[in-house]
């Protein structure tokens, strides 16, 4: 009775705002969310310069501003106090692990080719598996929309910022996926439950004393944020961008939204009944698949153009320093390189560490070297990717481009070069989506399971509510514009930075033990590897 009044509200309080802002939306009336979105923002997004920063206002060709009086219109330029924690929580990381994320390149190298695969170890899925699964959920429209918007708002120079919070990044993710693997649970029926909810709740509950209550509000608030994320951004705004990419370039009629909906949401429902397995089969052929397309036709442009690259690499970082205020400053600029760079890899989040929570081994460290391969692949190879197309293709300043037009921008710079590619790049919007909303299913469930696990440990036996709420929310998604929606569940993902650096911060000094005694015996040769 208690567990099935205890579902009932999870249930009302996950969809009830969710659905009624969806149609509100449609409806243009106002929205439930539009006022959780502002408080959210006032919390954990305050500017942390307290309005300290500022820029005289500029049109495009760079002349000022002036309002009715004659004065300069100035504007302020925010610093968030969630991306200033995830740059700094990289940093700190990165010293705090000895660099971790540049000594251990190779060897992640080597793991990820199963050298030191052992399949009698617990866990579900391969290295490479674990690796596929995470990537499906970075790799994807935040690579394709997510540069585009960050060039079109921070300039060229936002480029720069975005790969240098990817390279801390790295040791972000090495810490999320090592905790992961050290606090992780086997289930009843053998599945692994893993992730930022439970290694600050139980990692904290190690430690004793005041931490246990920290650690579990930290992990139940992740847990909350992950599920809303997972419907919003993971699934809704997938749903929503593919539907639109589809429509504009295929001429379909907006009344078959439906139809893309259900199409997607039967495929989407096939794979994610069969858990992380079926999870990890699929993205293991899709992911190494469509980052191959993408990055091929990227090199075709950047080669195609080849005397542009000099010009272009000394544009992204000329303009990275430079005080340029169209682009709010440098400040304006590093601010929305690290916002979107956070965005496209998710380091410092702990998603990924879900994943990672259930590949096969008994080396948590080995884990977090794969793990940090992430946002290497993700920012550095594939947003390169992305960003020097925009840019060598002259997209990012063509003025008949709304901005915020991520996906447009994108598909606009690949046109103009090859003219037929647009369609090829809407199929892998469709794919990026398709497996980014089955990897975030996956990720949503494991937090309704750490909190319906509090209610008799029923997490595992309901979990197919989730994800039947989840192929729902696809339909809703692919026929509303969900401005608020999508509003609510990018907060909830950045969000998640919170919980998981804080406690990741606090359980370090566990890890570093760890790191040192495998590195140890990783130099000293005493481990076994598969030749």
């Amino acid at each position: 009775m208690l567990y099935s009044k205890m579902l009932a509200v999870i249930l009302v309080l996950l969809t009830i705002p969710l659905v009624t802002s969806a149609w509100a939306e449609a409806e243009e009336t106002p929205t439930i969310l539009a006022t959780v979105n502002k408080a959210v923002s006032a919390v954990l997004f305050f500017d942390i310069a307290f309005g300290a920063v500022q820029q005289n206002q500029v049109d495009r060709e760079g002349m000022p501003i002036y309002d009715e009086m004659g004065n300069p219109v100035k504007r302020v330029i925010p610093v968030p106090f969630l991306v200033m924690l995830l740059i700094l929580g990289g940093i700190f990381f990165t010293f705090w692990y000895r660099w971790i994320n540049i000594r251990g390149l190779k060897h992640s190298i080597d793991v990820i080719r199963g050298k030191y695969d052992k399949p009698e170890d617990t866990g579900e899925i391969s290295h490479f598996r674990a690796l596929t699964s995470a990537l499906s959920a970075t790799v994807g429209l935040g690579n394709i929309a997510g540069v585009a918007i960050a060039i079109q708002l921070g300039g060229p120079g936002a480029v720069f910022w975005m790969m240098f919070a990817a390279v801390f990044g790295m040791s972000e993710k090495f810490c999320t996926c090592v905790l992961s693997q050290m606090h992780r649970r086997v289930n009843a029926d053998g599945s692994i439950s893993g992730g930022a909810m439970y290694y600050v709740d139980l990692g904290l509950k190690q430690m004793g004393g005041s931490w246990k209550p920290i650690g579990k509000v930290l992990g139940v608030m992740y847990a909350l944020m992950i599920m809303c994320g997972a419907i919003g951004g993971g699934n809704m705004f997938q749903a929503n961008q593919t539907a639109e990419a589809f429509r504009s370039t295929f001429g379909i009629s907006e009344s078959f939204n439906w139809l893309i909906g259900i199409i997607m949401a039967v495929l989407v429902g096939i794979v994610i009944i069969g858990g992380i397995k079926r999870i990890g089969a699929a993205t293991s052929k899709i992911v190494p698949a469509m980052c191959g397309i993408y990055v091929v036709a990227s090199l075709f442009i950047i080669l195609t153009n080849i005397t542009k690259v000099p010009e272009t690499i000394g544009l992204i970082f000329t303009m990275a320093f430079a005080d340029n205020a169209f682009y709010g400053g440098i400040v304006g600029v590093f601010v929305w390189g690290i916002r979107r760079a956070s965005f496209s890899n998710e380091a410092g989040l702990g998603s990924a560490a879900i994943a990672h929570a259930a590949a096969k081994t008994d080396e948590p460290v080995r884990e977090g070297i794969i793990g940090m391969i992430g946002p290497f692949i993700d920012t550095i190879i594939v947003c390169t990717m992305t960003a020097l197309v925009v840019i060598i293709t002259g997209a990012w300043i063509n003025p008949s481009i709304p901005q915020n037009a991520g996906v447009a921008l994108t598909t606009a710079a690949f046109g103009s070069a090859i003219g037929w590619f647009p369609y090829i790049l809407t199929i892998s919007i469709g794919l990026f989506a398709y497996s980014t909303m089955i990897a975030w299913c996956y990720y949503g469930e494991r937090g309704w399971v750490y909190l319906l696990d509090h209610f008799g440990g029923v997490g595992l036996k309901s979990v197919i509510v989730f994800r039947i709420i989840f192929v729902g929310f696809i339909i809703l998604g692919a026929v509303n514009t969900l401005t608020d929606v999508l509003d609510f569940s990018d907060l909830l993902i950045l969000s998640m930075a919170f919980p998981n650096i804080v406690g990741s911060i606090i359980l370090a000094p566990r890890v570093l033990v760890k790191v040192q005694d495998y590195w140890g015996r990783y130099k000293s040769g005493e481990m076994r590897r598969l030749d």
